[in-house]
């Protein structure tokens, strides 16, 4: 075998090498896939890194949702990956949300988390409901401040407690907007109140009156309850 012969064997050599070491990192995948029951092609693992998806992101949610009985193509992990999206958030909040048994499909998921929101929060909230501090002492202000008829104002503090509404996070106003339509609806029905003794005496009053007003409409939260946590003038 003369000199070129031998530069090319090398040269081949050195590209079957270097083709089998790249093919060699998806090997590990692809049997973590196969024996976790939610099999990916090995061809499909090659084509993600030419695409410029991470394949171990799309294995591992994709590995997450079988287990927990949920079919999700990889096209459509590769789809949302491709388009910015979260994949991991958006299939635990699948999976959280079918154990809460509520109705939550890819399409509305992926669509959420898109949008910016964040929807496995979102789920977890629509399960747990969470509590709003009225105002939010993070913006400067410690209480909501209200004058009565006869004069005296008086100062508030409010616990509101939330829920999700999925169907409304996308376009539905945020906390922020329940903090300032509870602080504007607190401070309307004490200026609305003709003794501010009646007040101190029953906030609950004050409470029921402002649940009443349907401050959540519009918002991506449905308010459970409104409780005056401290009053006083």
């Amino acid at each position: 075998m003369g000199p070129i012969e031998i530069i090319g064997v090398s040269i081949a050599g050195l590209i079957i090498l270097m083709v089998l070491l790249f093919l060699f990192q998806f090997v590990g995948l692809y049997l973590q896939a196969w024996v976790s029951g939610a099999k990916v092609s090995f061809f499909g693992l090659v084509m993600m890194r030419f695409r410029k998806v991470k394949p171990r992101i799309i294995v591992e949610n994709r590995i997450t949702a079988k287990k927990a009985g949920l079919e999700i193509p990889t096209d459509l992990l590769e789809a949302h990956y491709l388009a910015g999206g979260r994949v991991t958030n958006v299939v635990r909040s699948m999976v959280a949300a079918d154990k809460a048994r509520i109705d939550l499909p890819w399409e509305v998921s992926a669509a959420i988390d898109l949008a910016g929101r964040d929807i496995l929060e979102a789920v977890r909230t629509s399960v747990n409901p969470k509590v709003i501090d009225c105002p939010d002492q993070a913006h400067g202000r410690a209480t909501i401040d209200a004058v009565a008829k006869d004069g005296i104002q008086l100062k508030a503090r409010a616990r509101v407690t939330v829920r999700t509404n999925i169907a409304r996070l996308v376009g539905g106003a945020t906390e922020e907007t329940i903090i300032a339509r509870v602080g504007e609806g607190i401070v309307s029905t004490i200026g609305s109140a003709v003794n501010h003794l009646a007040v101190l005496e029953n906030p609950d009053n004050i409470s029921r009156v402002v649940l009443e007003k349907g401050l959540d409409a519009g918002t991506a939260y449905e308010i459970l309850s409104i409780d005056i946590a401290d009053m006083d003038v």
